[in-house]
């Protein structure tokens, strides 16, 4: 089977298994729902709040920098620690977190290939203690925003046609059946998708068991839809997490060169007045 573009962001649960306690090592559990960790995590691991911790809580935008410093220092993390992330919904917050430490330059960031589901179902050991790491002094290196997309960038690649516009989300959210999943507050005016883009679930590019798929049927599932890495590709979803996932295999398992996530994503494209639309599926 042909490897991964960058087999070295993915470990597995065995490796982690045997690894996550090692010194210089850091296992952080970040969920969509943040009640999980406290009903069994990997033995060792953190947990990280995305609501709470993984966002500026003033103004609607990614962690400052500052705060991202303070949450790596208490969480015992030096820039040459190897941080490896986990969570449910196949890793979607993971990803988040992931995307997150690139942008501030983080050099060894990893995701658990199954994430939460595939160490439950493995039987694994799961543990309820909340580990007290010794508190490190963290630097991070200025952000990085060319795997970033905000909406001018969006605006041009609409008008030039420039990029592949990959929306990430369900097909009700995407033909503006639904506005948002059940359950999920952030919402919008309007339904319906970016004008062009193409449906991509994101959920497509895993197994059941929560791993990711061959790169050869993430190759075919992608340029199905005539995405290929021949051209920049921008990925959104509803508020940037799931889109962030899209993200991650684009950019580290297939190996597309230039692929940014739009974190406003439809919360903010579908709030904009006068900005096009359309509804139904892609034609």
């Amino acid at each position: 089977m042909e490897t991964y573009a960058h087999p070295e962001v993915l470990v597995s649960t065995g490796w982690v298994a045997e690894s996550s306690r090692k010194p210089g090592v850091v296992s952080v559990e970040v969920d969509v729902d943040t009640k999980a960790y406290d009903e069994g995590h990997v033995p060792g691991a953190i947990a990280w709040n995305w609501s709470t911790q993984l966002c500026d809580t003033v103004r609607r935008d990614i962690i400052p920098k500052e705060k991202l410093e303070k949450l790596l220092g208490d969480s015992g993390v030096t820039p040459e620690t190897t941080v490896v992330l986990y969570g449910d919904n196949n890793n979607w917050f993971a990803a988040w977190a992931f995307w997150q430490l690139r942008i501030y330059g983080h050099a060894d960031a990893r995701i658990m290939n199954g994430g939460r589901k595939k160490w439950l179902e493995e039987g694994r050991e799961v543990s309820k203690d909340r580990p007290q790491p010794r508190p490190a002094a963290y630097r991070a290196k200025e952000p990085d925003f060319s795997i970033r997309s905000y909406l001018p960038d969006v605006q041009k690649a609409l008008a030039t046609k420039a990029a592949a516009l990959v929306d990430v989300r369900s097909p009700a959210e995407f033909t503006g059946e639904i506005l948002s999943p059940p359950g999920l507050p952030e919402t919008c005016q309007r339904g319906g998708h970016i004008p062009g883009a193409r449906s991509i679930p994101w959920g497509k590019a895993s197994n059941e068991d929560g791993t990711f798929k061959s790169r050869a049927d993430l190759k075919k599932l992608y340029e199905s839809e005539g995405v290929r890495g021949d051209r920049p590709v921008i990925a959104y979803c509803r508020i940037g997490e799931r889109s962030s996932h899209t993200w991650f295999v684009l950019k580290y398992l297939l190996g597309y060169e230039d692929v940014r996530n739009y974190d406003g994503s439809w919360t903010e494209w579908g709030n904009l007045v006068g900005a096009p639309v359309e509804i139904g599926a892609a034609k």
